[in-house]
């Protein structure tokens, strides 16, 4: 009789896929590396700042020794930024550490997590790896549907999880609809505000969370250095709450969870105020590309707030899978999205121009044969 090992809910984990790399892809169609185009993993297609090279550089000779457990200068950087105490900011190994250390310090086995669906798949990872139910609320023109989240709160909810925007979707929620709902969440219950991408918003739709934090004691807002800051190699993220929370994030931490040379490069890209807006700016640009070609060739798709576009490539699975099969041929990587329930579609981070170009041929070449 074979053995059982673990318990039951997290044998019934199905692992996170992340997008293909570059490497596999070359191997498996027999492709030059110089040649793939790799738009899957939202990572920012200008790579990482000068300035954060620069403080990689100064840190690598401290590397015999052990990072600052408590990431004493990167934390007093992010104080200084967001104009709140050190003691109020808990470092990730990338955001998705916050969100696992939030559900492992916040929530018992039975007890339950609020999230909507088409949102991020960590989000019910977290929830699997704790043994906790998963409420999953219906999407609401793909996004969150604040009003219903609310209502499917119950007495053994513990936490909930929001992103904004919305990851693999694109959708975005407005500073006050998110201000009313935090009015209502009862205070026994964790909100996530999950703002990965949030830098990436034009100014008008800007809303201050960090403020929020200092009136919701039961507010924790996670952010990374992997997409806008240009630092996703290194994983590095955190969070921001009253300080209740954070202890409790920082007995579950690892004492070693963002390394030196990350420490170092995080410092750095937070100060790079000019290499922040070119990200920005590159990406509108290349939104408007995408969008406009997808609207000439009859693409549905929704309209985004982050660095990527969800795209209807077909009407089933199948036409899904063959678009991107297809893609690959031609070397150019995409995020197929069928494990959040869309099989149909595929989200396309956006590129550098030349990428942004090539990925649209590789499209209508796919499309006109189809």
């Amino acid at each position: 009789m074979t053995a059982s090992f673990g318990p039951s809910y997290v044998r019934a984990i199905a692992p996170y896929i992340a997008g293909k790399p570059i490497s596999e892809v070359a191997r498996e169609f027999g492709l030059d590396e110089a040649s793939i185009v790799k738009l899957a993993s939202n990572e920012n297609p200008l790579g990482m700042p000068d300035s954060a090279k620069n403080a990689i550089a100064q840190a690598a000779s401290e590397l015999g020794r052990y990072p600052d457990s408590n990431g004493f200068e990167l934390k007093a950087a992010l104080s200084g930024r967001y104009d709140v105490p050190a003691e109020w900011v808990t470092l990730g190994n990338g955001s998705n550490d916050i969100l696992e250390i939030a559900a492992h310090a916040l929530v018992e086995k039975s007890q339950s997590i609020v999230f909507s669906q088409y949102s991020f798949a960590v989000y019910a990872l977290a929830t699997q790896g704790v043994g906790a139910r998963a409420i999953v609320v219906p999407a609401l023109r793909y996004g969150h549907d604040l009003d219903a989240m609310l209502a499917a709160i119950t007495d053994d909810t513990r936490l909930v999880f929001v992103a904004n925007p919305n990851n693999p979707t694109g959708t975005f929620i407005e500073g006050p609809k998110l201000e009313a709902f935090l009015d209502k969440v009862p205070r026994h219950v964790v909100v996530v505000l999950d703002e990965a991408y949030t830098e990436y918003l034009p100014e008008q739709k800007r809303y201050d969370s960090i403020a929020w934090v200092r009136r919701y004691p039961n507010l924790l807002v996670s952010r990374t250095f992997s997409k806008a800051f240009g630092l996703a190699g290194l994983r590095v993220g955190f969070a921001i709450a009253q300080p209740e929370l954070t202890d409790l994030l920082n007995r579950l931490r690892q004492p070693f969870n963002v390394n030196t040379l990350a420490q170092a490069a995080a410092i750095a890209a937070l100060n790079d105020k000019a290499f922040l807006e070119k990200s920005a700016t590159l990406n509108a640009q290349g939104y408007r590309l995408l969008t406009e070609a997808f609207d000439k060739l009859g693409l549905e798709y929704v309209p985004s707030d982050g660095n990527f576009v969800l795209v209807r490539v077909g009407n089933d699975a199948a036409a899904g899978n063959r678009v991107n099969l297809e893609l690959l041929k031609q070397g150019v990587i995409v995020r197929p999205v069928g494990n959040y329930g869309l099989p149909q579609w595929l989200r396309i981070t956006i590129g550098l121009p030349e990428e942004n170009a090539a990925f649209l041929a590789a499209l209508e070449k796919t499309l006109a044969t189809a």
